[in-house]
Formats: C-alpha cells, structure tokens, sequence
C-alpha cells in the first residue's frame, strides 16, 4: 500500500512537472510574439539611432517593425493595443512589433514630432518609414503591413 502512495505521488509530481514545462514553452513562445515596450535607448538600438543620425534613417532591425507611440490614459491607444498583439502573433517572426509610451519617452516623441496618439512608425527593413497617426480598424493595419512592410502587392485578402 505503501509503494502505490509513493509510485502515486512520483506519477504526479512528474506529471505536474510536465505540464510546468508545457506551460513556460507556451510562454516563451506568447513572449516572443508580443508587442515589446521599448523606451529611448532601446529604440536606438533596435531600431534608428537618431543621436548618431539625425538627418538619415539607418535601420538597424533585422526585420521590419511597427512601432505603436500611446499614452496610458489615451481611449483610442487602448482600443488598438490587442489589435497590435494580434498582429503581432499573426506575423511572427516577419516583422517586430514595439510600443513606446509618449509621456515617458518625450526626447522621443519630439524627434517624431508626435502630434497626436495613437501614432503608428511603420519601417521597412529598406527604405523610408511611414507615420499613420490615429486608431484604424485590424485590416486597415494588415493592409500596410502587407503592401508597405512585406510588398505584397495584392493585399485584398488580408483580413482574417
């Protein structure tokens, strides 16, 4: 009787240990995907090192990237944060999604000339960025994405 007790116990401490180990892969891999918040510094290392070259966009991704300036206390940022975390998901691994907060990022904002939230830097990997500011609807962000970051001409299909 003793041993099915303790055979019982190994059977659901491994058990639980698995599931653990389930769950953190499914986490780094949740992690990966997300929008990342950035702040100056990184933005300047991530992306463009505005400091280094403040008249010439150099890119420093190694992929195309959205960047998402918001505010905290902004309805319209809000509204959009879980459409940026699905786009996220939906193009893993083609292009970086990041946020940066404008009221703790001012240096940042400026060199944006951040007028009004939410703003949106769309970069590709080659060429100029692109500023959309507002809030759109999850198509309308998938149609850049596709036409603008990754050149996909015919983008009629995106939606999802």
């Amino acid at each position: 009787m003793k041993r099915i007790a303790i055979f019982s116990l190994i059977i659901i401490t491994l058990a639980a240990c698995g599931s653990k180990n389930a769950n953190n892969k499914n986490a780094k891999t949740a992690e990966v995907a997300a929008v990342k918040q950035i702040n100056a510094t990184e933005f300047k290392n991530l992306i463009m090192d505005y400091e280094q070259n403040p008249k010439t966009w150099i890119f420093k991704g190694k992929r195309p990237c959205v960047v998402d300036f918001y505010a905290d206390w902004c309805r319209p940022c809000k509204m959009i944060a879980p459409i940026m975390e699905e786009l996220a998901q939906e193009y893993q691994g083609k292009i970086d999604f990041y946020k940066v907060n404008t009221d703790k990022e001012p240096e940042l904002s400026g060199v944006f000339e951040i007028q009004s939230i939410p703003a949106i830097l769309f970069s590709p990997k080659q060429g100029q960025p692109a500023m959309q500011a507002g809030a759109m609807q999850k198509a309308d962000y998938q149609k850049i994405i596709h036409e603008f970051l990754l050149g996909i001409k015919d983008s009629t299909n995106v939606t999802k």
